[in-house]
Formats: structure tokens, C-alpha cells, sequence
């Protein structure tokens, strides 16, 4: 079996309303999917850029028609040696939308991977669990978006069957975001877990104040409450409060976590394979955290988390995504995974990653060359 071609193909959608955190707004959104064929007719799918920052263009194509240069006429099944030939940090930047694309490439060969053997990821990876726990990520600002809407969006949560919730702060005075934290906790009541992410939005004398106004409300966790790559920052808002601190979904590679880690700086860590660099370099990471016995929750794609999470000893929970965030979430792809009464999911059996993107809706949104947008 050999690599034939690598390929991408970008599809951008406008969101119903903008919604935002504390530093970022999201207009639309844009997926970005990289296609590896392979001379047994399988082809293998991998995907970033979910967000308005990672807008597709040119640089998109120029990355993947630079990577592929190591690929092609290449085994799939030798992962770890493509990866190490696509890292050349001197030529293509150790962070950014580089590793981006590298990472979607990555992730496009475990799916190629699973389908030429008949198994799904997790299985590749040396499953651990059939059904792990999943939160539902939302709480955006929106216009026209009050407490009581916000009360409204966690109730629909619990019918869905969440026994766990993310909510935003950081893009109103600190006071405001803790009233808004505790009409949350009211909503869902004592027993569901709640989870609070910042998006960096805070310096660490911010974030320490808010966190200890938030403790009387049992946040599960802190998220993001600093830049990334103020590690000290974040060793300050962990000590300086009961909330633990979660962090890593912008951090690169095993060598970003390895500084993070060093730092004492969360006690949760949220890598994501889409920005780190792909599904490779998530499981050495993994095995980074729990030599120092830390969780791994991942940030975004629970398509392809799911198989992640629950693959690793050290896998506590699913980010989950619904509608309020993309209103094309469980459409794009033919397949939807869902939350069960127990907040939980079921991990996908299917070969490969098991979501097939659904082109007849996917290419009415299709941008670029050969596209009709």
C-alpha cells in the first residue's frame, strides 16, 4: 500500500449570529479537509481550521503541497517516520498554522490506516474504554444573549442528557461574568459538573480575582485563564485558588507541553490534535501527562477525540459540540455522534476515524479552485 496523493478542500459557512469569548469572535465556519489517497483506491480524511482565524486561501495549498513531498509513493502504516520528515522547524515553523496542517495530515493517515485494516482508531491506539464522558461546550456571548437566555441554552443541555457544561467569561468586568457563573450553577443545579473557560482573556491578577469569586459556585474547572504561553501566569492562578486549572488547547507539540508541565501550570491538560500536530504527536503527549499523573481532556473535533480519550489510562472527558455553536454540527459529516441520558458517548466501531464527510451538503459551501462558491 502506498501513498498516492495528498489534498485539500475548504467549505466556509456563516453562523446564524457572530458569538464570542473573551477575545475572540467567530462570524462563520471553516473546514479545512485534507484527503491522502492511496494506490488500494482508500482514501484517508483528516480536518483543522474550524474557526474564522484559519480562514482557507493559498497558504492551505502551498503547506500541503510542501508536506506531501515526504509522502508520496510512501507506506501509511510508517506514521512516525512521515511525521518526523514533515517537522523541519527551521523550514516550516515550530507553531502555527503549519503544524495545523501537518497535524491534519497526521490525523488523514490514521484515518487511511484504520480503513486499510478494518479498525477503528481507538483500536489502533490500544483501546481502553468503549464509552467515556463528554461535556457540552457553549455559554457564548451573543447580542441580544442575557441571563436568561444563557439559563435557557445549560436547561437544553440537561435534556440532551449533559451531566457536564462549559460556559465563557471573560469579555464583560469580572463582577458581571460572576453573576453570570452563578445563574449557571442555579440552572443546572448542584450535581452537574461546570466548566469555565476564559480563552486567555485574563492577566494572572485578572484571572486569580475571578477564580476566587467563582469558588463559591463548584467550577470544575478554570480554563485558559491566561495567554498561553504565560506558563508562570498559570502556575500563579492554580495556586492561588481551589478551582483547578485546565489548559493546552494552543500548545504545540510534545515540547510545548513538556515546558508547560514543568511549570506546575494546570492540573488538567486540553491538547488538541488539530493544533499540536496530530494525532502522533496527542499520544506522546499523553504519555507525558501521565508520567506526572495528569488528565487529559481534549479540546475541539469530538469526532475525532472520541476515539483519543478513550484509547488513553489518563482520559477524563469529551468536549461536545452542538448546534448553538455551528449550526451545521452533526450535519457535515454522514455519520453524528451522540450523547447519551448518562452524558456519556459511545466510541464509533466504523473503520478508521468512522465520519465520512457528507459532500452532498458539504460542496454547496465549498471555496476555492474547482469550487462553484
Amino acid at each position: 500500500m502506498k501513498i498516492t496523493d495528498v489534498s485539500v478542500r475548504s467549505f466556509v459557512w456563516d453562523k446564524p449570529k457572530p458569538i464570542y469569548n473573551g477575545k475572540y469572535t467567530y462570524r462563520s465556519n471553516v473546514f479545512n479537509l485534507i484527503q491522502v489517497d492511496s494506490d488500494d483506491g482508500i482514501r484517508g480524511y483528516g480536518w483543522g481550521g474550524g474557526t474564522a482565524a484559519m480562514r482557507p486561501g493559498g497558504m492551505h495549498q502551498a503547506l500541503v503541497d510542501h508536506f506531501k513531498q515526504a509522502l508520496i509513493g510512501e507506506d501509511p502504516f510508517d506514521y512516525r517516520r512521515h511525521w518526523d520528515a514533515m517537522w523541519e522547524p527551521k523550514i516550516v515553523g515550530r507553531r502555527g498554522m503549519t503544524t495545523h496542517v501537518l497535524g491534519a495530515i497526521d490525523i488523514a493517515l490514521w484515518d487511511l490506516m484504520g480503513k486499510a485494516v478494518g479498525k477503528p482508531v481507538h483500536k489502533l491506539l490500544g483501546g481502553y474504554r468503549d464509552r467515556i464522558p463528554a461535556y457540552i461546550a457553549g455559554g457564548y456571548y451573543e447580542e441580544g444573549k442575557g441571563l436568561k437566555e444563557l439559563a435557557a441554552e445549560m436547561e437544553e443541555n440537561l435534556q440532551l442528557g449533559a451531566k457536564a457544561v462549559k460556559m465563557k467569561v471573560g469579555a464583560v468586568p469580572i463582577n458581571e461574568d460572576v453573576e453570570r457563573v452563578r445563574v449557571v450553577r442555579d440552572a443546572i443545579g448542584p450535581d452537574i459538573k461546570l466548566l469555565v473557560d476564559a480563552n486567555n482573556a485574563y492577566a494572572a491578577y485578572q484571572a486569580v480575582e475571578l477564580a476566587r469569586k467563582m469558588e463559591p459556585y463548584d467550577v470544575f474547572w478554570f480554563e485558559e485563564p491566561v495567554a498561553p504561553d504565560d506558563y508562570r501566569g498559570h502556575a500563579r492562578v492554580a495556586a492561588a485558588s481551589t478551582i483547578p486549572v485546565a489548559t493546552g488547547e494552543n500548545e504545540y507539540t510534545r515540547y510545548g507541553f513538556r515546558d508547560l508541565i514543568a511549570q506546575d501550570g494546570a492540573a488538567i491538560l486540553n491538547p488538541d490534535a488539530q493544533i499540536l500536530g496530530g494525532i502522533t504527536e496527542f499520544m506522546h503527549v499523553a504519555s507525558l501527562a501521565a508520567a506526572h499523573d495528569l488528565h487529559i481532556a481534549p479540546h475541539g473535533a469530538q469526532e475525532i477525540h472520541v476515539h483519543l480519550v478513550s484509547a488513553i489510562s489518563n482520559g477524563l472527558i469529551l468536549e461536545y459540540y452542538r448546534e448553538t455553536v455551528d449550526p451545521l454540527r452533526g450535519q457535515q459529516f454522514t455519520d453524528k455522534l451522540e450523547l447519551d441520558s448518562d452524558g456519556m458517548v459511545g466510541v464509533p466501531d466504523r473503520p478508521g476515524l468512522g465520519f465520512e464527510p457528507n459532500f452532498d451538503l458539504l460542496e454547496r459551501y465549498e471555496v476555492g479552485p474547482g469550487s462553484s462558491a
